[in-house]
C-alpha cells in the first residue's frame, strides 16, 4: 500500500532528520570546543558532518525508515527507527576505532550521537501521536473487487472497510447467484469480472468463492494472470477458525492452528522475562522504596487494616496466586466477591486517589519479580469471576495461556475498570486474545507508554 503524497512525506522526513543530525553535530562541536584545554585539539567539523549525513541517508535506505510512513503500524516504525540508530552508531564506532588521534574527536561524536538519538526518537514519537488522528486522509486507497458475494465475501468487505490501513477500497462484487445484498454492490457475473477489472484499471481481485467452485476459480485465476491482475484467494475456514490461523506444513499437508502464540517460542519467553525483571527491579528500587512508607502512613491514617491487600486471582494456566495491591478500601467481607464500582462506599479517601492514578497497582511489580505476573498481559480476575465468566463467554479461558499483567492491551483500548456494561467483558477478552496472538517486545513497550499516557490524560474508567 502506498501513501498519498508519499514522495513528499519521504522528502520531508529525510530533511527533518538530517536537520536534527546537523543540529546535534553543531551542538556537539560547541560542547567540546568549550571544554578546558580542547581548543587546539581535533573535534568534529564540516567534513565529518558531511560524512555522517551520507552514512545516515544510506542507513535509512537500507532499513526502509521512510517507506509508507502512514501505512505502517507504530511498532514497525519504531523497530526501523531503532535499527537505523543502531546501524548508524555501529558505523560511527568503526570510525572512532579506525581514525588516528581520535580521543577528543570521539568525545564530540559521543555528544552528537546521543543528542541525535534523543531528538530523533522524540520526533518519531511525536509524529506517531500526530498520525493517530491524521493517517486516514493520507492513504492512497487501492480499488479492488471481490469474486463471491456470499457470507465470506461480505465479511471480507466489512473487514477491509473497517481496517483502512490496508489501503483497499472495495468497488463491489461479482457473483453468479442471487444474493441478499443490495443490487448496487453486485456488478455482474463471474465471467465478467476480469474484463471489468481490466477496463477500470483494477490491479487486484479477491476470490471468496466456496470450495465447490474450484473449476471457476482456476479459470478466473488463469484469466487474471493473462491480464497481469493479482489474484488473491480467501480460503473459507470459518467453520473451523474465526481469525489468526497459523499454517504449518507437514510435507505437502497444511496443518492449521486456531491462533499464533509468539510466547510459545522459548527465546520470546526469555526476552519477556528479562524485560519484566529489569523494569520491575528498577521500579522497586527507585519508586517503591520511598512510595511504600508514604502510602503506609496515609493508608493507616485513612482507615484501620493492613497496608497491603492480598487477593487470590487466576494466573497462568488458571493457577491461583496472591495478587498484591495497596489497600484502597475499608476492610469488608465482600472484598473477594464484589467488584469495585463508581461511587463505591467501601473506597477510602486515599484509596480513591490511588485507584484514580493506578498507584494501588504498584505492589504488583513484586508479583512480577516472583514470576507470578508480567508487566503486560491480561488483567487477572478474582477466582469467583473467572468461574462465572468462563461459563458465559467463549474463549474466556484462552487468556490464561500467558501470565497476567499489571496492564494490558484491553486496558489501553479503553476496557478498564468495571465490566457491568453489555459486551464489556467480551470486548476485554477479545483484546486479551489479540495480545496473546500478536505479542512482541515492542508491543509491550507500546502498551506501557500508552498506559502512562492514559494514567495522566484519561481517567474516565479509573475508580
Amino acid at each position: 500500500m502506498a501513501d498519498k503524497y508519499g514522495v513528499y512525506f519521504k522528502t520531508i522526513g529525510v530533511f527533518l532528520d538530517l536537520l536534527i543530525l546537523n543540529l546535534s553535530g553543531f551542538i556537539g562541536y560547541l560542547l567540546v570546543v568549550n571544554f578546558p584545554g580542547t581548543l587546539d585539539n581535533p573535534h568534529i567539523g564540516f567534513v565529518h558532518l558531511l560524512l555522517a549525513n551520507f552514512v545516515w541517508f544510506n542507513v535509512t535506505q537500507l532499513t526502509g525508515l521512510y517507506k509508507d510512513v502512514f501505512a505502517k503500524d507504530a511498532i514497525p516504525i519504531i523497530k526501523e527507527a531503532l535499527g537505523s540508530v543502531l546501524l548508524f552508531g555501529s558505523v560511527l564506532g568503526l570510525m572512532i576505532i579506525i581514525v588516528a588521534d581520535f580521543k577528543l574527536f570521539s568525545l564530540s561524536v559521543y555528544f552528537t550521537f546521543f543528542l541525535f538519538v534523543l531528538l530523533f526518537m522524540l520526533g518519531k514519537i511525536c509524529f506517531l501521536l500526530w498520525r493517530r488522528s491524521s493517517r486516514a486522509k493520507w492513504i492512497d486507497y487501492k480499488p479492488v473487487v471481490i469474486l463471491g458475494a456470499g457470507t465470506l465475501g461480505a465479511e471480507l468487505k466489512n473487514y477491509l472497510d473497517n481496517n483502512i490501513i490496508f489501503g483497499y477500497r472495495v468497488i463491489g462484487f461479482f457473483d453468479d447467484k442471487a444474493t441478499s445484498m443490495e443490487e448496487a454492490l453486485v456488478l455482474g457475473r463471474l465471467n465478467e469480472s476480469i474484463d471489468y477489472a481490466k477496463e477500470n484499471k483494477i490491479k487486484e481481485v479477491f476470490c471468496a468463492l466456496p470450495d465447490e467452485a474450484l473449476d471457476k476459480i482456476q479459470l478466473l485465476m488463469r484469466q487474471a494472470d493473462r491480464e497481469m491482475i493479482r489474484f488473491k484467494m480467501v480460503p473459507d475456514v470459518k467453520d473451523y477458525f474465526r481469525k489468526n490461523v497459523m499454517v504449518q506444513w507437514f510435507g505437502h499437508m497444511p496443518v492449521l492452528s486456531p491462533r499464533t502464540e509468539p510466547l510459545e517460542i522459548k527465546i520470546n519467553q526469555v526476552l519477556k522475562r528479562v524485560f519484566d525483571v529489569v523494569i520491575s527491579f528498577l521500579v522497586i528500587v527507585c519508586v517503591l522504596s520511598w512510595v511504600v512508607p508514604i502510602m503506609a502512613v496515609l493508608i493507616k491514617l485513612g482507615s484501620r487494616g493492613p497496608v497491603f491487600f492480598r487477593q487470590l486471582r487466576s494466573g497462568k494456566d488458571n493457577e491461583p496466586f496472591y495478587c498484591l495491591k495497596f489497600r484502597s478500601m475499608v476492610v469488608n467481607a465482600e472484598a473477594n466477591a464484589k467488584q469495585a464500582s463508581r461511587q463505591d462506599s467501601r473506597i477510602t479517601g486515599i484509596g480513591a486517589f490511588m485507584r484514580r492514578n493506578s498507584i494501588d497497582e504498584l505492589p504488583q511489580f513484586i508479583n512480577v519479580i516472583l514470576g507470578e505476573m508480567s508487566i503486560v498481559g491480561p488483567r487477572p480476575h478474582m477466582l469467583q469471576h473467572t468461574a462465572e465468566y468462563s461459563a458465559l463467554i467463549d474463549k474466556f479461558m484462552v487468556r490464561h495461556f500467558v501470565l497476567p499483567g499489571i496492564t494490558g492491551w484491553a486496558q489501553v483500548k479503553g476496557f478498564r475498570g468495571g465490566t457491568k456494561e453489555d459486551g464489556a467483558m467480551e470486548e476485554r477478552v477479545n483484546a486479551d486474545i489479540w495480545y496473546l496472538e500478536n505479542w512482541s517486545l515492542f508491543l509491550d513497550m507500546k502498551i506501557i507508554f500508552l498506559t502512562a499516557w492514559h494514567i495522566v490524560f484519561n481517567k474516565k474508567n479509573a475508580y
